[in-house]
């Protein structure tokens, strides 16, 4: 019951009591005063009747005394009145039973007991003692009077209780309003998420409340707030590039063979390898701030081709070189790209340089990447591309070789891809996430999307993602993993985890859907979803009011390869997901890497601030788990524990 429904019955509570001592003390008053007035009553009628009928009672005429006590009675006043002679012979009785009124209760009768006494008069005539007259009068009256004297007091009474409760009840509800606002403050911070009340309640002790949460709510807003600062800071001089903000030679490298070689789902694409020529004789020519600031430009406009990509990974791996791997395959689209890149370039170091460039000042290698690439052959591929251009004064040189030979399926590839995913033949394979030591257990199976080729043999999605995508299949093909794991959830260990495309998750019909087919189904702790990071920060809306719905269906939420995107992780405050898997790239030298261990550690404190739990990718070795268990992970999931297998 809340303070103030508390306050509300007190108030009632001593209302009730008051009206109820009022009322007693009221009836008791009252039964004392009736009692005295049927006393007096029952005396005065003997008196009067002992100075009418002395004669006739010394005389014993009964019928007279008969004739004159029925008068009397005809009032309806009197319950019993006795004649008797000087011999104490009785002359005339007469009596009636009690008749109280049925309008009156019970309980009322027996809370309030009227006993008229019996009040008697001796009478005499001519001096000599003839006799005495009993009376007693009638209760019924009594009753009957204050019985409806209670009615009006209980009937003012509760008229005026329910004044007041509702005059009280309205009061204290606006007294206490900002203790409303405290409690959700109260809920909020819970969630962490940050409010203030911004206008404070008129009264003392409600206004020190208050301005204390609001105190406690910014004190730690400002801890996390500095945490995240502290975090932010380690991730730029770690894995950032210092004077382009770019991921640095070790930080890309990773990345790439996180996606590459690992993961193996970056399907086709291009990798270039951008060379600032002459790049000594340029700091030499205009210093090394103009040079900079040079740099600085090619970055940007590298970032915007990064940013035109469904995929990307950019980053400067040495002073001159950059690198960036892009989803983008077609020639002449690439080539516009580059030459804008080149022209803006030049423009600048024209101004900088103070006179006219006509000949490129970058080259640029490249070559394309499939599932069958490795990272650092790609890279070398490039490389020496980008040292071709350069001999050969062109802006671009493609690296040709049948090593990276991509186009291996069959030419019907496309319409088996199309046909897998619209008649629901998918296979489906499955990834344990292992709780921490000592009691490692199952936690939750992530499932992997797979396409059997010809020979029933599962392909990995490099071989198939961009085909997918370009024939706008995506959001499908989410549907239909959706309703394959439905179908085993109920026989499933452990909860299914399930991956969410961006394009499925900028669908505006996909709560609608998913609602219908889990509509009836109870799937608490059976059923989660996850989004990479990249997809929550650019779709941070979609994201919290896909959540909320999910919450609606008491169905969990994760975000996959957390802790690599360089916006940061703000998104936690609103998203709120139950957990968040940290990157594999983090992790695969974190037991050799002392800045990778520091980094992870952070992390993972932000998460657990957060009430989120922490998984770690792409665990392959003892070592890594030793230490991850050190740092308080809440789960580990990779080859150490065992391969993706067939869900079944």
């Amino acid at each position: 019951m809340s303070l103030v429904n508390q306050l509300i019955a007190a108030i009632f509570a001593i209302l009730i009591g008051l009206v109820s001592g009022t009322l007693y003390i009221m009836s008791e008053s009252s039964r004392s005063i009736l009692q005295d007035q049927l006393e007096s009553h029952a005396q005065d009628s003997a008196t009067h009747l002992g100075l009418y009928l002395g004669p006739y009672m010394a005389e014993n005429d009964s019928a007279t005394v008969e004739t004159a006590v029925n008068a009397i009675f005809d009032s309806g006043f009197y319950q019993q009145i006795i004649v008797t002679n000087a011999e104490q012979g009785i002359l005339f009785e007469k009596s009636v039973p009690s008749t109280i009124s049925d309008d009156i209760p019970q309980w009322f009768q027996n809370l309030v007991v009227i006993t008229p006494p019996s009040m008697y008069r001796e009478v005499t005539y001519q001096w000599q003692q003839v006799g005495k007259i009993y009376v007693r009068s009638s209760a019924d009256y009594a009753y009957d009077k204050l019985w409806k004297g209670a009615q009006d007091s209980i009937i003012l009474f509760v008229s005026l209780s329910i004044i007041c409760l509702l005059a009280i009840s309205s009061l204290i509800r606006y007294l206490l309003r900002p203790l409303n606002s405290v409690e959700q403050q109260a809920i909020a911070l819970s969630e962490k998420r940050y409010i203030e009340q911004e206008k404070l309640p008129s009264t003392r002790e409600l206004r020190q409340v208050v301005e204390a949460m609001n105190r406690m709510i910014r004190r730690v807003k400002s801890m996390f707030e500095e945490q995240a600062r502290n975090i932010e800071e380690l991730r730029r001089n770690a894995y950032q590039d210092n004077l382009t903000g770019l991921s640095n030679q070790r930080a890309t490298i990773t990345q790439l063979a996180e996606r590459i070689d690992y993961r193996k789902d970056f399907g086709k694409g291009t990798l270039f390898n951008i060379h600032l020529i002459n790049l000594q004789k340029i700091n030499q020519q205009i210093g090394m701030d103009k040079t900079n600031n040079l740099l600085k430009h090619l970055a940007t406009l590298l970032e915007e081709v990064s940013r035109q990509a469904d995929q990307s990974i950019l980053g400067r791996i040495t002073g001159a070189d950059f690198v960036l791997l892009t989803s983008h395959t077609n020639f002449d689209q690439l080539k516009l790209k580059l030459d804008k890149v080149d022209l803006e370039s030049r423009k600048l170091l024209s101004q900088l340089m103070n006179t006219e460039i006509s000949h490129p000042i970058i080259s640029v290698g490249s070559c394309e990447c499939s599932d069958i690439s490795h990272s650092s052959q790609l890279l070398s591929d490039a490389k020496i591309a980008s040292e071709e251009a350069t001999k050969e004064s062109v802006l671009w040189k493609q690296y040709n070789s049948e090593a990276n030979a991509t186009n291996t399926q069959p030419s019907d590839w496309k319409q088996h891809v199309a046909n897998a995913i619209n008649q629901r033949k998918i296979f489906l394979q499955a990834q344990s996430v292992y709780s921490k030591s000592p009691n490692s257990m199952p936690i939750q199976d992530e499932i992997f999307t797979r396409i059997l080729d010809r020979d029933n043999k599962a392909t990995s999605a490099g071989e198939f993602i961009n085909l997918v995508k370009e024939l706008g299949l995506m959001t499908e093909m989410d549907r239909a993993v959706i309703e394959l794991a439905l179908q085993k959830i109920e026989s499933a260990a452990c909860p299914l985890t399930i991956n969410l495309s961006h394009e499925a998750i900028q669908s505006d019909s996909l709560i609608d859907w998913l609602s219908k087919q889990l509509k009836g189904k109870s799937l608490a702790g059976k059923l989660l979803f996850e989004v990479d990071e990249t997809a929550v920060l650019n779709n941070t809306d979609a994201i919290t009011a896909f959540r909320k719905a999910l919450k609606e269906l008491d169905i969990g939420f994760g975000v996959d390869h957390f802790g690599v995107h360089p916006n940061g992780f703000s998104y936690l405050y609103s998203v709120q997901p139950d957990y968040v898997k940290i990157d594999g790239s983090l992790i695969r030298e974190i037991d050799q890497n002392a800045e990778d261990r520091f980094f992870v550690s952070s992390l993972i404190s932000v998460a657990h601030s957060l009430d989120i739990q922490a998984y770690a990718e792409h665990v392959e070795r003892e070592s890594q788990l030793q230490l991850l268990t050190q740092l308080e992970i809440d789960g580990s999931q990779g080859y150490l524990h065992g391969s993706p297998k067939e869900l079944s």
